[in-house]
């Protein structure tokens, strides 16, 4: 029987430097929300820019992000099972795939972007401006795919690490110079530069073989359940700054737009802990692995109930940071907070089930995410009306999602033995 001790310790350490370094990164980019703060003083710019970066940017970009999961749960379940032949015809099958999906997602948004800047109430330069930076962010997820797949989890630190760095930077003298939503969101883009450094290690991504497709049925329909599972994900992550953005205005924007961005770093900041569990689910689904692989889970769950105590106690402290300090924002912090713990341990349970192969549960984690969505955009056209809706839309699809994952974890005789081995 294989030792999965080493594997098991490994998969631990690398979630937790992970989740370390992308924390460090994290408050870098609460000093770009504070350099925006003051930068951006007109009524309305804030909010603009965040639900631009936020928002409509992922919006423009999620076709190619459909394609990310189901690449990397097929590159990393080879790259753990050793078939490295296969492995590298996969690559290279993945990677031409994903250039012709990357292509086809950018002319998406270039058709898509004039009839849901309208829709969104974007000017025509914030419009253009996040158009570009986001057909620029698709190949930034390209790269992502490749990552991600190869567990290159400290690479893909660092990237975010200069990536955040560029941000602050370019952000800080184009704000100062030209304040708005505009400059703001063009920072965003700026960032993305740090891909480049991948080319240091261009030769580990030079293949020889020859490509092997992926589209077979299997991969086709996992292409399907993940697509499912991205749009879920925007919906519960994102889809409230595209409400906020359609339905309000000035100052109500600008407080909920700050809010918001500290209850979403919540979710942002266990995120790292679940691609790692991803990739490592993706891998292996059994043995010693899945007892680390719960604890990543568990992990995130009180890594989230955590952090939102600690922002509710400092949430004055917070909004001062980001130079957002008004009783309208620090009265929005506590719905926000425990929405954001919901959709937190929701993206948990669909992050296991896509990378165990739970299609049903994905599917239902996809349908979950738009009804939540569409409950916002009817019922959400005032602040009061949408923090209401929120934390009871979010935990009624947790406590639902969480049942169905209860009940089919519990067929898995293989994971109950592994927590009765585990358990003290």
């Amino acid at each position: 029987m294989k030792d999965d001790s080493a594997p098991a310790r490994k998969l631990l350490q690398s979630g937790i430097v992970f989740s370390v370094i992308s924390f460090v990164t994290g408050l870098g980019h609460l000093a770009f929300q504070a350099v925006m703060g003051r930068h951006l003083s007109g009524l309305g710019q804030y909010g603009d820019a965040n639900s631009a970066i936020s928002g409509f940017m992922a919006l423009l970009g999620l076709a190619p992000q459909m394609a990310i999961f189901a690449i990397t749960h097929h590159i990393a379940h080879f790259n753990a099972s050793g078939d490295h032949s296969r492995l590298q015809g996969l690559m290279l099958g993945c990677r031409k795939s994903l250039f012709r999906l990357t292509v086809a997602g950018s002319v998406l948004a270039v058709v898509m972007v004039r009839p849901l800047g309208a829709f969104f109430h974007y000017s025509d330069s914030l419009m253009l401006t996040t158009l570009a930076c986001a057909l620029f962010g698709l190949w930034g997820s390209y790269a992502t795919a490749l990552c991600q797949g190869l567990a290159w989890f400290k690479r893909l630190a660092l990237i975010g690490f200069l990536a955040m760095g560029l941000r602050v930077t370019f952000g800080w003298f184009i704000t100062l110079k030209w304040p708005s939503a505009e400059t703001a969101v063009l920072a965003s883009g700026f960032s993305l530069l740090a891909y480049l450094v991948l080319l240091f290690w261009r030769k580990d991504l030079v293949l020889e073989g020859e490509p092997v497709s992926p589209w077979n049925r299997e991969f086709a329909r996992y292409f399907g359940v993940s697509a499912a599972f991205v749009a879920g994900n925007f919906c519960f992550l994102q889809g409230d700054l595209l409400v906020a953005k359609k339905f309000f205005h000035g100052g109500s924007l600008d407080a909920y737009s700050a809010a918001d961005t500290l209850a979403r770093a919540l979710p942002q900041t266990v995120g790292p802990l679940l691609t790692v569990l991803f990739t490592s689910r993706s891998g292996r689904r059994g043995g010693g692995l899945v007892a680390e692989q719960l604890k990543l889970l568990g992990l995130s769950g009180f890594g989230l109930l955590f952090g939102a105590a600690c922002l509710f106690g400092l949430r004055i402290f917070c909004l001062r940071i980001l130079g957002r300090n008004t009783p309208e924002a620090a009265a929005m912090i506590g719905q926000l907070s425990i929405t954001m713990v919901f959709v937190g341990l929701l993206q948990g349970l669909a992050f296991w089930s896509l990378a165990s192969g739970w299609l049903r549960l994905s599917l239902l984690y996809g349908a979950l995410g738009l009804g939540y969505w569409l409950t916002l955009l009817l019922l959400g056209h005032t602040p009061a009306a949408l923090l209401q809706t929120m934390p009871v839309t979010a935990g009624a699809a947790f406590v639902l999602l969480f049942s169905f994952w209860l009940t089919t974890l519990r067929r898995q005789n293989s994971v109950l033995s592994i927590l009765r081995s585990a358990a003290p």
